[in-house]
């Protein structure tokens, strides 16, 4: 899919509810709570989590197996996007449908629940989405209890009626760039690296080929649209200062050009969400995704850059 030019519309409901709201809605008939716990070289640690307790009412989908493919051949980095019919379907599944509120909640910050927030919001889900702010920290340090109960899961619908179960979702991704599209506007777009700084200056490289980050990308790392140490994300506008702030850097180090989109990248396309989270949040236009992320831009064995500066626009691949 190539890149994005126009200017998303913006949407007057914020992507985030807060516990006082979340509490109130409890019980409503429409609202699908998700608990999309997630630890990384883990597998099956957030069901594992989950099942040991979670909020009243939440439904678990795991980022491994509900909202990525397994990596693969042709497939973009380590958390390539499932096809929107197969993610349609997995949402029956668990009984969320077209006119469903859904709130993703995790334990890092809200940036595993905006990976669900994004695709929600991506393929025009009509119920609505939100990320709890603050997460399941904020639900305890707010007095409130978990449970291990497990909702019951939706009974069986007869054939005739499991298109209508079946949420109503747009039948591509759109926001979104592939890396030979990103190559050919490195140095155009405003490129964001939603990685901790060790992983972008290239110090450490837990998971990925070779360590580093794309040439022209700015460090724009996760926790910087939180309010530490209690998780929740900053006021619309201190992000709407940062991010505008990130885009100054880029024109001036020659990294991008004024006006141009922002695109958010990460180490597999997961918590670049939470940047897309917070530029809505900061009522800025929405970014463009590119889901391989530096898994991706790695393995294909693309140039990267080292150390805190950008770097400058990659002219050939280096030797493999």
């Amino acid at each position: 899919m190539g890149l994005r030019w126009h200017t998303p519309p913006m949407v007057d409901a914020s992507p985030l509810i807060t516990i006082e709201t979340l509490a109130e809605r409890l019980g409503d008939s429409h609202l699908r709570l998700v608990d999309v716990r997630w630890l990384l070289g883990q597998p099956g640690a957030g069901r594992r989590a989950y099942e040991a307790g979670h909020l009243p009412g939440a439904l678990f989908l795991d980022l491994d197996g509900d909202l990525a493919l397994a990596p693969g051949p042709g497939r973009p980095g380590r958390h390539p996007l499932p096809e929107p019919g197969d993610f349609a379907a997995t949402l029956a599944q668990v009984g969320i449908g077209s006119d469903d509120f859904v709130v993703a909640y995790d334990d890092v910050g809200g940036w595993v629940a905006a990976r669900l927030w994004w695709m929600l919001d991506d393929l025009g889900h009509r119920g609505g989405e939100a990320v709890l702010d603050g997460g399941l920290q904020a639900w305890q340090a707010a007095g409130r209890e978990l449970t291990t109960d497990v909702p019951a899961g939706p009974a069986p619908a007869p054939l005739s009626a499991s298109a209508a179960a079946t949420p109503s979702l747009a039948d591509h991704w759109t926001n979104v760039i592939e890396r030979g599209s990103l190559r050919e506007r490195l140095g155009e777009v405003v490129l964001l690296d939603a990685r901790g700084a060790p992983r972008y200056r290239g110090d450490v490289e837990p998971v990925d080929d070779y360590p580093g980050h794309i040439p022209t990308s700015i460090n724009a790392p996760t926790e910087g649209n939180l309010v530490a140490p209690n998780g929740r994300f900053l006021p619309p506008d201190e992000l709407r200062g940062r991010f505008e702030a990130l885009r100054s850097v880029a024109v001036a180090s020659g990294a991008a050009t004024a006006g141009a989109p922002i695109v958010t990248s990460c180490g597999s396309g997961v918590s670049a969400c939470h940047a897309s989270l917070a530029l809505r949040v900061a009522g800025l236009p929405d970014p463009i995704l590119y889901v391989g992320s530096y898994s991706d831009w790695s393995r294909a064995g693309e140039p990267v850059a080292l150390g805190s500066e950008p770097g400058s626009e990659p002219g050939s691949r280096p030797p493999r």
